[in-house]
């Protein structure tokens, strides 16, 4: 076994620096975490699912734009821009499966089941290439087989937990859909629950380092009796290389006629508090309008009801998510369970004042640049709003606010090959040595 883990790392024996390969299930938060690691020279080698650089995905680049669905759109849009593309392995066939069999699946039982096998099939993929370096850099429940390789290998171990832990996320599930039983299909029994669970906690025991991107994230982990004591939180910033429109010019919002609008980005569900947005439409109905852009999640009913009260766009390739920022005055997202919401530092970026819960895991400063409401708390939620409505100066003083907080993190956007913030860089870099 130990011949065996020794012939898949390729260590870089004298080097200064550890050199890392990074595992990654998707384009989350637009491949920032190998760009930073490629721009600081410790990214030995990248393995992901789908890329629209490499393999056959490539050839879908050469539709033109306005012949392509939404999801093709987002598929051609999965370009780790910054990172050598030789550096890249990227496994398009499985991907592709993954992306069916979560499709096909028609209870929370068979999505646990189908991130279970994606999890485990992507880290025997990742072992047979070979993994180069001397560290390993993974994400929550998508890198215990590379923990554990790395691990016996002697080799220095970082993963990521995106998000507070499946536990701790189960049970505010539970909790809302007591309180809102005809929005989403009940959790039943899960039968991979468990082992799901235990997956994450396995591989905190095999990390080294993990990295949170919020207090919220951390202290779920604490919770679950996790080891609080090798969590690092470290901010997440934002990406600007994901082709979105620079026409666009980012400045401070201005009082314009008509109602206030207010913008959500995020799946279309439970979760996301998706409920207390349609009920703060409701009641702001003549003083403000809503606007909902992510994938839909709920059931019919709950559908209707949105579509009675706000405006529910569904999903937008990210090429497309900048109009709808122009559009707002306001961000609101008031999510039950989160890591750190990636759309809070891009509406501070873009201007808007953000309206979120703690359990968002935000960088807002309440009352500075947003307000920070409790979870399902409609009443603070209607009245923060408010007085936007009844003081549009307070409007044009927080998006002011909210562009020197996103600038002051070394966040970037537009026209920028940095791929997340200074303060991101700062903290992450020494960590890594």
């Amino acid at each position: 076994m130990q011949s065996l883990i020794q012939s898949v790392f390729q260590s870089n024996v004298g080097q200064n620096k550890n050199k890392f390969t990074v595992a990654q299930l998707g384009a989350r938060r637009h491949y920032s975490t190998p760009r930073i690691l490629y721009e600081t020279g410790h990214l030995e080698h990248f393995y992901t699912d789908i890329c629209a650089i490499k393999g056959f995905p490539k050839y879908l680049r050469l539709i033109p734009p306005k012949f392509q669905s939404n999801s093709l759109a987002r598929l051609t849009g999965r370009i780790p821009y910054g990172i050598d593309p030789n550096l890249i392995t990227a496994f398009s066939g499985f991907g592709f499966e993954y992306i069916s069999r979560l499709r096909k699946a028609s209870s929370a039982s068979e999505t646990i089941k189908t991130f279970l096998w994606a999890g485990k099939t992507f880290g025997r993929l990742v072992l047979r290439q070979g993994i180069r370096g001397n560290g390993v850099y993974v994400f929550n429940t998508a890198g215990l087989e590379l923990l554990q390789a790395a691990k016996q290998a002697g080799l220095k171990t970082v993963m990521e937990q995106t998000i507070a832990p499946y536990q701790i996320e189960k049970q505010f599930l539970q909790e809302e859909q007591a309180l809102h039983p005809s929005w989403e299909e009940p959790l039943e029994k899960n039968e991979y629950l468990a082992e799901y669970i235990e997956r994450e906690e396995q591989e905190w025991s095999l990390a080294d380092v993990i990295l949170c991107g919020s207090d919220f994230v951390r202290d779920s982990i604490q919770q679950c009796q996790g080891p609080k004591e090798r969590c690092v939180i470290v901010p997440y910033g934002i990406d600007a290389s994901f082709g979105i429109d620079t026409s666009f010019q980012l400045s401070a919002k201005t009082p314009h006629q008509g109602l206030l609008r207010v913008l959500t980005i995020g799946s279309v569900g439970l979760r996301k508090g998706i409920p207390y947005v349609l009920e703060a439409a409701k009641q702001l109905k003549g003083k403000a309008i809503f606007r909902v852009v992510g994938p839909v999640q709920v059931l019919p009913d709950a559908v209707a009801a949105l579509q009675e009260n706000l405006e529910l766009v569904g999903q937008v390739a990210r090429s497309q998510i900048m109009p709808h920022y122009n559009w707002a005055d306001v961000f609101l997202l008031p999510s039950i369970c989160e890591g750190s919401a990636a759309v809070t530092y891009e509406a501070l970026a873009c201007g808007l004042p953000v309206i979120a819960t703690p359990n968002t895991g935000s960088i807002v400063e309440d009352g500075i640049n947003g307000f920070i409401v409790p979870i399902r708390d409609v009443d603070a939620i209607v009245t923060k709003l408010e007085s936007f409505c009844t003081q549009p100066e307070l409007l044009v003083t927080m998006s002011k606010m909210a562009l020197e907080k996103s600038q002051s993190l070394g966040s970037v956007w537009l026209g920028s090959t940095t791929s997340a913030n200074g303060n991101e860089r700062e903290q992450v870099l020494p960590i890594l040595e």
